[in-house]
């Protein structure tokens, strides 16, 4: 004897859901892979400071030209210079116009202390306007107070 059923067997319904599990999975990936490599990014600081868009200052009444050279030569003007004969120079030029602006033009090589150390020269002379001069992106020469 056999048995049957009256039942009709339902075809598979559509789904009305979206599985999530995939899209979550991926987004966690891709947010661990931002989490470690963003810090890695800030701590690689490439300078490449002295080249500058500043604008072309007017130049001043009187000006006191400094180089400092990749070697470590001090040029007044195109002299080369010692400290002291530079400290004299300065000082000497502050006693005549004390609103001289110097003109310091350091090669991007040199560290950043022995510019430091000439300002300090510089002021202790009574030179206090000191302005930097960078390249331009045309390559023309600017100061930048």
């Amino acid at each position: 004897m056999a048995f049957g059923r009256l039942e009709r067997p339902q075809g598979s319904q559509p789904m009305s859901e979206i599985n999530m599990t995939p899209l979550i999975d991926v987004m966690l990936v891709l947010l661990v892979i931002f989490m470690l490599t963003a810090p890695l990014m800030t701590s690689r600081l490439k300078l490449d400071l002295p080249k500058a868009p500043a604008p072309s200052a007017e130049p001043a009444p009187a000006t006191f030209t400094v180089a400092l050279t990749a070697d470590g030569l001090l040029h007044l003007d195109d002299t080369v210079v010692t400290v002291d004969v530079l400290r004299a120079q300065a000082k000497a030029q502050a006693e005549q116009k004390p609103d001289t602006e110097v003109q310091l033009r350091a090669d991007k090589v040199v560290p950043y202390g022995q510019v430091a150390e000439l300002i300090g020269l510089l002021q202790q002379a009574g030179l206090n306007r000191i302005a930097f001069v960078t390249e331009g992106p045309q390559g023309e020469a600017a100061a930048a107070p």
